[in-house]
């Protein structure tokens, strides 16, 4: 198996095309695969940070004079090494994140596929000309911000950084990325992968730590635009506070995806959709699905979808949480859901996991006759867990999934397209699903929810994050005053 060495005495800042020794203090990084010690994560200051805006100030003026086709160019040789690397990045994933082999190889063919939307910019991003009036020609194009940053979670230590480095970078721009303090490591081989791949020293840098260094990045005055992933507490924090010195932000944030199920639905296919949602990457994901709502007389979908959870296992086929703070936070919504009334029909809590006793699991957990005014039903719960609650009719469903906070994803399961059509129009979510429980677009189409969801205007990847990474310039020109014809010429 292709590896990489994780040195335990830390992961390190990458600034200037080269890997910086940290000299402050660090924090553990912990596996949640197994609770074992795996190396240490610098908690950076703004000292760091001043360091990797004047690298990027100063490849800045080179990378950004190049063409988009040539800027490209590196990104086609990233792609390449994404993939000839391929199982080195997954076992990254896996050891520090805690997910499974095979879904930590899925979120790095999603970065494979992220990159090569960013090398068909060229055809996507051409501007425009017309002659408005004789002699008279009106041209756009865009260019780029200047230095932007990128602020990353957990749940996804290659994928998400990948929905921002190909698109910001090919556009451009010079980026400084701060990923989780839990997961730094992927990050840090992206940044050598880039390099290998031709990138410029000083265009892409990474600076690690905590709370400092990303309230810092907001207030920093030389970076253009923030990009974030994250909870939506945080996520309204960054906004705020990006907004707030003047720069342009897009800031995901947490969701409470419901899910519809008519009586009509196909029992094998949502049954299968809702347990590969709500279990997926460990629930910890905002497309997760987490809240369920029957329509009328689904028990047998219910019961199906019983069958389908008892078969994802602990250590096998469900990845760990990613602390033990998270699986004891996922619990205790379990708890406090069954005092209040709900009923487990499916139990995840305290799993044995033989070899892995010290590792942070919670088993998929069904609870069924959840009503909407419990914490389980409104909060966001980012574990393995899904809560039931019960409708008489769809305008009812429709009406809970509309009182959420939230508003990443939706979907509804049915074989009825009048009622489909119903949830598609009505539903209060950017991101909507028939029949389908992770209803996660592809590039081209962009990645946002709507609410307490997202936080800024436009998305982070596909089309939409063109106009978040650049400006609009427009010029017009003339070259023969003999040709007056009107006002215009």
């Amino acid at each position: 198996m292709e590896t990489t060495a994780i040195s335990k005495q830390g992961v390190r800042n990458y600034i200037d095309g080269k890997l910086i020794d940290h000299q402050g203090n660090y924090q553990e990084l912990i596996s949640p695969l197994d609770g074992q010690l795996i190396s240490q994560v610098p908690l950076s200051g703004n000292e760091a940070l001043e360091e990797a805006v004047k690298a990027a100030e100063k490849a800045f003026p080179a990378w950004a004079a190049l063409t988009l086709k040539e800027r490209v160019q590196v990104f086609y040789e990233y792609r390449d090494l994404l993939a000839k690397h391929r199982q080195e990045l997954t076992d990254l994933v896996h050891l520090e994140n805690g997910k499974t082999l095979e879904e930590a190889a899925a979120e790095v063919e999603k970065s494979i596929e992220l990159t090569e939307f960013a090398c068909s910019l060229p055809q996507l991003v051409t501007g425009e000309i017309m002659e408005v009036s004789k002699g008279v020609e009106c041209r756009t194009e865009r260019r780029p911000l200047g230095i932007v940053a990128s602020i990353t979670p957990f749940n996804f230590p290659n994928m998400v950084p990948n929905w921002t480095i190909p698109n910001a970078i090919a556009l451009g721009n010079c980026m400084i990325m701060k990923p989780s303090e839990k997961v730094p490591v992927s990050v840090e081989r992206l940044a050598q992968l880039l390099s290998e791949a031709g990138l410029p020293d000083g265009v892409f840098n990474v600076v690690n730590g905590d709370k400092e260094i990303v309230e810092a990045i907001c207030k920093h005055p030389k970076i253009q635009a923030v990009s974030f992933v994250g909870s939506t507490k945080i996520a309204q924090v960054v906004y705020r506070k990006a907004t707030e010195s003047l720069k342009r932000c897009v800031a995901l944030g947490g969701a409470k995806n419901h899910l519809l199920v008519l009586p009509d639905a196909q029992v094998e296919m949502t049954a299968s959709n809702i347990a590969a949602s709500m279990a997926g990457c460990a629930g910890q994901r905002c497309m997760a699905a987490s809240a369920m709502v029957g329509v009328g007389a689904v028990d047998h979908i219910i019961a199906k979808l019983c069958e389908e959870v008892q078969q994802i296992v602990p250590g096998k086929n469900l990845g760990a949480v990613i602390s033990l703070e998270a699986k004891q936070r996922i619990e205790g919504y379990i708890t406090q859901a069954e005092s209040a009334g709900a009923k487990v029909l499916v139990d995840g809590r305290s799993p044995k996991v033989p070899g892995k006793e010290n590792g942070y699991y919670v088993g998929p957990t069904v609870i069924d006759f959840v009503t909407p005014d419990m914490a389980i039903a409104k909060e966001e719960v980012f574990g393995p867990v899904i809560a039931i609650m019960r409708a008489q009719s769809l305008e009812e469903a429709i009406e809970i999934e509309n009182g959420s906070n939230y508003g990443n994803a939706a979907a509804v399961f049915t074989q009825n397209g009048g009622w489909a059509k119903e949830v598609m129009e009505r539903a209060s979510a950017g991101m909507v699903g028939v029949n389908i429980g992770v209803p996660v677009p592809r590039e081209p189409f962009s990645f946002g929810g709507w609410n307490e969801s997202k936080f800024g205007v436009g998305d982070i990847t596909g089309k939409s994050s063109v106009e978040f990474w650049t400006q609009l310039k427009k010029t017009t020109t003339k070259w023969n005053p003999e040709s007056k014809i009107n006002w215009m010429s």
